[in-house]
């Protein structure tokens, strides 16, 4: 197959230097499909050749829909050959002259070979990395997989994004205004969930999408990632199994089965993932002015499940019906021991312990429907994705020392729904233009209900329960949207516009225990925005290409940033949303650079700027019933502004050894209020709080380099190096942090079978180390089990042709059949 591979990339390669004086005037066109099935062939390989001495003359692909159509073939008698893997070639021969210089060959149907090819997706031994007109694309191969057992851990060896390893949070940039999807579709679950339960080894490619088409959902600063995976749409019964142990101090069990079977008209598939694990944390907190310090220690146990369904139905040519359902179970429990000593007071000491229990389900129901109106990619379809959310969250708090507060219990229920109907049409026209049009509608709702046996300090320092509340939260947006993109000969752009009208409402309706009074905190917010974007594209050989783009994008707040209700507390410090946050608006730019380095990989550059419009940012302020305790919350601010440059490359400077290596840098100039006391804390009263809005600049920087070495054909090695610098915030700045990777792949089973072992944070540097003035001066670092151990192996099983057969799924422009997760 490799030999098949490299024969018809050297077709090609022929195709597009040979030279040849006899006028190109001729147009040979076709469809291929399967003999036995009758379904189209996409990716079908077609070369044509002299008759005369069977010199390549040129040759190209079928398309998504097994069509090909080929231009400017000189005249005379031609053969043409249609080949793909797995199927006997065909020849035809044919004579283009003045008066036949259009040459239909109608549908060709080939035969499947007598060699079975037992494969269900090639995958790359090496990762590469490549800039298109919207995104940048990160095709992960088995070397990036070697990084462990889940997306979470191969998410920090791609270019300018970092996951909080502690808390799980992804950002883009430096920024965790960010979107993440998986094929295209957004999910219920916590990303920080989402992450560790993806299987590495189920992902495809991670796409970058930094400055989204108006095509796109406008949400997210930074913008999208979106996580695409393996689709099996092999003819037959094929599946992969997936098993792996990481551990430091504490066990992490994960394992994952995907089964697909197609025949005919139906492709049937069902997957299985679950993620078991206990994750050990601690801090520590000192502040220097008192003297006091605050000692965390965590232990979580978590259980989760996933479960996918569904099935693809080809009616016909130009119909295709599909049904999917998403099933995840999570079960966590987490003990929390959070200790305050007063080093020169000791008499105020106090300590805390806690008992969080978690137990969520996610349900995802998508149904899909698309029709062909004819060969060339015109086509309309209609998407209806639901999604359900319901958590249930128990806190069991239990004090002693100094501390004033009597034991309490926090009980939260959570039902979100979130339902997303799409309508997209689009429409080829002469001369290599296109034109999209799309209509979408997305409904969300959240209710919080929240009670708590807790008591509060009111102003007069006397304890009063604590209010029970029910937080409803609805979000109606209606948008449409149009795009035209047309191609020249080096020249392509694209410009498009889209249109939201959103609604807000949202309602915080408080009892009071000891009086039965009720309060009722209401916002709505309605407004109207239109989201233009343009990309223009200027390759001026096949080693150089320009891009520059632009587009307007929202970040609407999250649950969390609105919820007035207290989200977690430790003795000095408690964390409540802000119901009256608006949105923040970004007109973003960018202008990029690629450069092929021969064979040996690619070299991408880039610039941004951002100009940010009411940004959200902390709020950090000083408890009014107790001085000694902080809030932290969110808030709009004034505009601002970012900027960065980003360098990445991919190159195999050996035959042994390749590699992928990236520099990001950004700036940005951060607004927040902050409080702080101008006196000892033993007098501090109300009157003694200084209230000021901060402004810091954030320069930050990060390179990373992963690094696959080729032992034999059955062994590689890898190692990959991350270092960040110190990143300033409003609260505090954070210090350098740096660690290094290793790992071991071994191929068995004529490789089918893959044995990992993967050996992260080597010299255990790993943290999250800070100081910082506001609003006390404070030092401190918390680590996490980063020094780990992981053992995986995987194996895949069945047999079939491959047989690209494909859907669009919304948001990515990508194909989907079946196989993955979510």
């Amino acid at each position: 197959m490799k030999k098949l591979i490299t024969l018809c990339m050297v077709m090609l390669c022929f195709a597009l230097h040979a030279q040849n004086p006899v006028p190109k005037i001729g147009t040979i066109k076709g469809k291929v499909i399967d003999a036995r099935t009758q379904e189209t062939i996409p990716y079908a390989t077609i070369v044509i050749k002299s008759k005369t001495d069977n010199k390549v003359l040129t040759g190209a692909i079928s398309d998504d829909r097994g069509n090909f159509k080929i231009e400017k073939i000189p005249a005379g008698a031609l053969i043409v050959d249609v080949q793909f893997i797995g199927y006997e070639t065909i020849t035809k021969e044919v004579t283009i002259s003045n008066d036949t210089k259009t040459v239909s060959l109608g549908t060709i149907s080939l035969a499947e070979s007598a060699t079975t090819l037992n494969e269900v997706e090639i995958v790359a031994e090496r990762t590469t990395i490549e800039q298109k007109v919207d995104r940048k694309v990160i095709t992960v191969g088995k070397d990036l997989v070697t990084s462990g057992p889940t997306a979470a851990d191969i998410m920090n060896n791609l270019p300018s994004v970092n996951v909080d390893q502690q808390t799980g949070a992804i950002s883009l940039r430096g920024n965790q205004n960010v979107r993440v999807m998986v094929d295209g579709k957004l999910s219920n679950i916590p990303t920080a969930q989402l992450l560790k339960q993806l299987p590495s080894n189920s992902i495809k490619k991670i796409e970058l999408i930094t400055n989204p088409s108006a095509k796109y959902n406008p949400e997210g600063m930074s913008g999208i990632i979106n996580i695409v995976l393996h689709k099996n749409v092999n003819i037959g019964f094929n599946g992969n199994v997936n098993v792996g142990l990481t551990r430091e101090r504490e066990a992490k069990f994960n394992s994952s089965i995907d089964m697909n079977y197609r025949n005919g008209k139906f492709n049937i598939f069902g997957n299985y993932g679950n993620n078991i694990s206990k994750n050990a944390n601690e801090g520590n907190i000192f502040r220097v002015d008192e003297n006091s310090q605050q000692i965390f220690s965590f232990l979580d146990n978590r259980k989760t499940h996933l479960f996918k369904v569904g099935v693809d139905v080809y009616l016909n040519e130009k119909n295709t019906v599909s049904f999917f359902t998403n099933q995840n179970i999570s079960d966590s429990r987490t003990d929390g021991i959070t200790d305050v000593f007063f080093n020169d007071s000791p008499q105020f000491n106090n300590f805390q312990d806690f008992l969080a229990k978690n137990d969520n389900l996610s349900s995802q129901y998508n149904f899909n429907y698309k029709y062909n109106i004819d060969d060339e990619g015109h086509n309309i379809e209609l998407e209806v994705d639901y999604n359900v959310f319901d958590a249930e969250d128990n806190i069991d708090f239990q004090f002693s020392g100094a501390n004033t507060f009597p034991n309490y219990i926090d009980e939260t229920e959570t039902d979100r729904e979130r339902t997303t109907i799409n309508l997209d049409y689009v429409r080829p026209m002469k001369n290599k233009a296109k034109l999209e049009l799309g209509m979408e509608a997305r409904l969300f709702n959240s209710n919080i209900d929240y009670l708590s046996s807790g008591f509060t300090l009111n102003e007069m320092g006397t304890l009063r329960r604590t209010p029970n509340t029910d937080f409803d939260y609805t979000r109606d947006i209606y948008s449409a949207y149009a795009t035209y993109g047309k191609q020249f000969e080096k020249w392509s752009y694209q410009v498009g516009v889209r249109a939201e009208s959103v609604q807000v409402d949202a309602n915080a309706l408080s009892r009071e225990i000891e009086t039965t009074d009720v309060s009722n905190i209401a916002f709505d917010n309605d407004y109207i925005q239109v989201y233009p974007s343009a990309f223009f594209t200027y390759s001026p050989s096949e080693k150089n290409s320009y891009q520059v783009s632009y587009s307007r994008r929202v970040d609407r707040p999250g649950i969390g940033q609105v919820n007035p209700i207290r989200e977690w507390s430790t003795p000095l410090i408690s964390s409540f949303g802000n119901i009256n946050l608006e949105p923040q608006f970004t007109n973003s730019m960018e202008a990029n650079y690629t450069r092929k380095l021969g064979n040996k990989g690619t070299i991408t550059g880039g610039v941004f700027y951002r100009l940010i419009e009411d940004e959200i940012n902390r709020a950090v302020f000083v408890d009014r019933t107790d001085i000694n305790r902080l809030i932290l919350t969110n808030d709009n601010f004034d505009n601002t502004t970012a900027y960065g440059v980003e360098v990445s490359s991919n190159f195999r400077p050996t035959s042994w050894w390749s590699f992928n290596a990236s520099f990001d840098f950004f700036s940005q100039t951060q607004k927040g209020i902050t409080e702080s006391l101008n006196a000892p804390t033993d007098v501090a009263t109300v009157d003694n709080i200084i209230r000021e809005t901060v402004e810091v600049d954030n320069a930050a920087w990060n390179f990373r380099m992963f690094n696959n070495f080729k032992v034999s054909k059955k062994i590689n090695l890898s190692a990959f190096g991350f270092y960040r610098g110190s990143v300033q915030g409003l609260q505090f700045e954070m210090e350098p942090m740096y660690f290094v990777n290793v790992g071991a792949r071994y191929s068995f089973a004529e490789g089918n079978g893959t044995l990992s072992v993967n050996y992260n944070d080597i010299f255990n540097t790993m943290q999250f180390g800070f100081n910082g003035t506001r609003p006390f001066r404070q030092e401190g670092a918390f680590r996490w089990e980063s020094n780990t151990v992981n053992v995986s192996i995987s194996y895949r099983f069945g047999g079939g042709k491959y047989r690209a057969k494909s859907r669009k799924n919304r948001d990515n422009d990508e194909k989907s059949g079946s196989g993955g997760f979510l």
